[in-house]
């Protein structure tokens, strides 16, 4: 009997479409739906020896068929999964093999499907296919909640800044092997996927090659719909057939990062595709676009479909071991990504994308898109300035501001703030505590092509030795990029400390402060203890263009896991200090933090200077 989807046509997945729009869609999907499905040959009527027809597009959107003829059936290549073998034919097989991003072409016997072209044979001489039956892939399950759990279950020490080589080596390890099999001792792989990156510059392709790769995608250069790609809701047609292209949008808008395979069923506004997973997630919210084929690109290894990505048609919201199942009309729940660029003339650039929110694939794109975009609008060899601001909008209402000064040569402030922005998303999506959804990032960013840097030159006190609460004079020198001298002046009340107490006035750049707390708590770095302090770190993350004072004095205290908590009560500390209180022992401290204060000046500051100060007796 044939198998069907289980639920008729909704809309209840389309937000805020207006009554007409709706109508539209409605009417659409119902046309969809009307149209006769392909019906269904069980695994277990399948022999050696059927002659087969499948589809695919070779060429711009038209459909062409092919001949299959079955050789036979591997059965329980995975745990009661089997896998149909066939020998492909027809134009272009006999000189390509089986093609990458033929992925979900559907294979027919008498008119039934009988699967999805998913397999094949690394340079075998003949198109030589496996087949994923169609029960496997109708067994996907229609759940579309993302899986509950955090996103990382390593704690990783925190840092405000990750870069692209430093995040794919945390990821290299977050997916086995591709699932495949082997035969006669030869490898029997899933089909490799086109991965189409649309305005991406060649240094963030190359660079994140081997992960992607390492997850069964192929790479390329491509085209896409572009442009104001971000701003589309969703095609005018909705329709989709057994053999079309179809994209699974990663990013859109001004850049486009899409993963092409084929259709293998539709039913209404439920689509099945690939026939093999894209990484096995599970639950997810991708974009699903149309998709065009240039052309086929025959190779002596990875023969592929060169492909451009079309409108938006929906989302796909399963990827599983037997393929990615989607629905038509429905809107994914994309991060809205908006950049804007001010140069030094008052000139704006503004750059609109959308990306998946992906506990894996998020930070990556997020730092591939930026260090494509700024390398594109900024210069990357030549003395270069970005002043940034950044908020970062939670689903549960919380937001994060990031602000701050990146100078240097080359592409080093570029790096800077892809890093900075990279490290804000990574430990807000892949946090070992709960899902986090990413509502909205907004970047403005400010440019210079000259460097604005300023050092320090000295700190001067009217007194060095001062009763509790009596007011000392700071002035810090400092000498600016351009050779100026100048000052500011800040007022320091002396802390309330028992007389002959001496105590440390630090001041500095972000970096000497860092290493000051290093010393100060013996600890390399902090390792969160809940989402709560994640939104605390990134939102008091120091500055570059600030000069930063601490008042620090011989007062005994715990730190505990990223918390300074100084002059505890003797039996305060002792319930800190116990393995019931605390998942991780504290560090006992000599010296604490009295208070710390900053102000801002025009320019990255660098240098730093420890004053003793001494509690008149």
């Amino acid at each position: 009997m044939a198998q069907h989807f289980e639920s008729a046509p909704s809309l209840r997945g389309v937000p805020r479409i207006r009554p007409v729009l709706a109508a539209l869609l409605a009417v659409l999907l119902g046309a969809a739906s009307v149209l006769a499905q392909s019906p269904i040959m069980p695994l277990d009527q399948v022999r050696a020896g059927q002659k087969g027809k499948g589809r695919t597009v070779f060429e711009e959107n038209k459909i062409e068929e092919f001949d299959a003829d079955i050789l036979g059936v591997l059965a329980n290549t995975t745990p009661k999964r089997s896998v149909i073998i066939a020998r492909l034919r027809g134009k272009p097989l006999e000189t390509t093999g089986v093609i990458a991003g033929m992925s979900g072409s559907p294979v027919y016997i008498d008119g039934k499907i009988i699967g999805a072209v998913a397999f094949s044979f690394p340079y075998a001489k003949e198109a030589i296919a496996g087949i994923t039956p169609i029960g496997e892939m109708l067994a996907i399950p229609a759940e579309t909640k993302p899986a509950a759990g955090p996103g990382s279950e390593v704690p990783i020490t925190f840092t405000a800044s990750l870069s692209l080589e430093r995040l794919l080596e945390i990821r290299k390890n977050a997916f086995p092997a591709r699932e495949g099999f082997v035969a006669q001792g030869q490898a029997f792989a899933p089909l490799r996927v086109p991965l189409v990156f649309s305005g991406f510059s060649s240094r963030a392709i190359e660079a994140s090659s081997p992960f992607f790769a390492r997850l069964g995608f192929t790479p390329m250069k491509g085209g896409a719909g572009g442009g104001q790609a971000a701003e589309k809701t969703l095609a005018p047609d909705l329709t989709l057939r057994e053999g079309d292209p179809v994209a699974v949008q990663l990013v859109a808008g001004d850049l486009d990062l899409s993963a092409v395979g084929t259709v293998t069923y539709v039913d209404g506004n439920k689509v099945l595709a690939f026939g093999h997973p894209l990484y096995n997630i599970g639950p997810v919210d991708y974009g699903m676009a149309k998709a065009k084929i240039i052309t086929v690109v025959p190779t002596l290894d990875n023969s592929f479909k060169l492909a451009a990505t079309g409108a938006p048609v929906g989302a796909f919201t399963q990827d599983r071991a037997a393929g990615a199942r989607g629905e038509l009309g429905r809107l994914p729940k994309l991060i809205p990504f908006n950049v804007r660029m001010l140069g030094a003339g008052g000139e704006a650039r503004e750059f609109k994308l959308k990306v998946v929110n992906d506990k894996i694939l998020t930070p990556v794109l997020v730092n591939m898109s930026l260090l494509t975009l700024l390398g594109a609008e900024a210069r990357s060899v030549g003395d270069l300035t970005l002043e940034m601001q950044a908020d970062l909008y939670l689903d549960s209402g919380q937001s994060i501001r990031l602000e701050n000064m990146f100078s240097g040569d080359f592409d080093a402030a570029v790096q800077d703030v892809a890093g900075l922005m990279t490290a804000a998303v990574f430990f807000l999506t892949s946090n070992e505590f709960k899902n986090v959804g990413l509502y909205r990032i907004d970047l403005a960013l400010r440019t210079a092509e000259q460097p604005r840097f300023g050092a320090l030159d000295r700190v001067w006190l009217d007194k060095y030795e001062a009763a509790p609460g009596e007011t000392i004079t700071v002035k810090v020198y400092f000498r600016t990029f351009r050779g100026e001298i100048l000052s500011e002046e800040v007022p320091l009340p002396a802390p309330h400390l028992p007389s002959g107490t001496e105590f440390q006035l630090i001041v500095g750049d972000s970096a000497a402060m860092q290493a000051v707390e290093t010393a100060q708590y013996r600890a390399t770095g902090v390792i969160p203890r809940n989402i709560d302090q994640v939104v605390r770190l990134l939102n008091n993350l120091r500055k570059n263009n600030r000069i930063y004072f601490k008042v620090i004095a011989p007062k005994p205290g715990l730190f505990l896991r990223g918390e300074e908590m100084p002059n505890l009560p003797p039996a305060m500390k002792s319930l800190f200090a116990s393995p019931r209180a605390a998942s991780s022992s504290p560090t006992e401290i000599t010296m604490s933090t009295l208070g710390e204060f900053q102000i801002p000046v025009p320019f990255v500051f660098k240098g730093s200077a420890s004053i003793p100060i001494r509690i008149r007796k």
